[in-house]
């Protein structure tokens, strides 16, 4: 049951929580692209044709991004398929406290670290701040040029961050979000998101600067 997004864009035959895709009835589904959050949601609990399926494809790729980043390859589909089954049983009892792409968020990320936890239990705090990567490697041999290569280095020292810093690094820093959504998603103060950001941006350049990566490299590449 792939959840990931392809190359190219539709997805083959997908089944989630009783959802079920093809590329046809994905294309339908899609709706209005401009169709409000709110409008959307209220679709989804009138249980509208298609609504489900026009949630499912406007958050898919952000959610199985998410997850990539913090469970790796291997898992991350089944990652994503949990944090949609999550969606879809809590869209009922969702009140809009919160913008429906941070509550997104929110499940995604309890999903992906409930995920590590059930590999890993040290890994499942997003507000830890102990413990070392189960296993750096060994640092990288081929040189820095070329963006490519320098992009790969990179997600791989982020894949050696601890899950919690790497969650942090990956909702503020790769997916953009405010420390103010990710401390709501996180469930912690501002302060700490902030705190824990600049704690995980240390130990990643650490362990870059351990592979031969400088601040200089990444200003270049960058």
């Amino acid at each position: 049951m792939p959840v990931k997004p392809p190359e190219p864009l539709m997805l083959g035959v997908t089944a989630i929580d009783g959802l079920r895709l093809g590329p046809a009835q994905a294309t339908r589904a899609s709706g209005d692209p401009q169709m409000t959050e709110a409008a959307l949601i209220e679709a989804v609990r009138r249980g509208e044709a298609g609504s489900r399926e026009a949630l499912y494809h406007r958050y898919k790729r952000r959610v199985y991004a998410l997850a990539l980043r913090i469970v790796g390859a291997m898992d991350a589909e089944e990652v994503a398929q949990e944090a949609f089954i999550r969606i879809f049983r809590g869209l009922p009892k969702f009140r809009g406290d919160a913008a429906l792409s941070t509550w997104i968020y929110r499940l995604a990320v309890n999903a992906a670290l409930s995920h590590r936890a059930r590999r890993a239990p040290a890994a499942a705090d997003p507000r830890a701040t102990d413990g070392e990567p189960a296993s750096e490697g060994q640092a990288g041999v081929e040189p820095a040029g070329g963006d490519a290569v320098l992009r790969s280095r990179l997600e791989r020292a982020l894949e050696r961050l601890p899950a919690g810093y790497r969650t942090v690094v990956v909702l503020h820093d790769v997916e953009g979000l405010e420390h103010e959504e990710v401390a709501e998603i996180l469930g912690c103060h501002v302060g700490t998101s902030k705190s824990q950001l600049h704690k995980a941006r240390a130990r990643l350049r650490e362990i870059l600067a351990a592979d031969g990566i400088t601040a200089a490299a990444l200003k270049e590449g960058g």
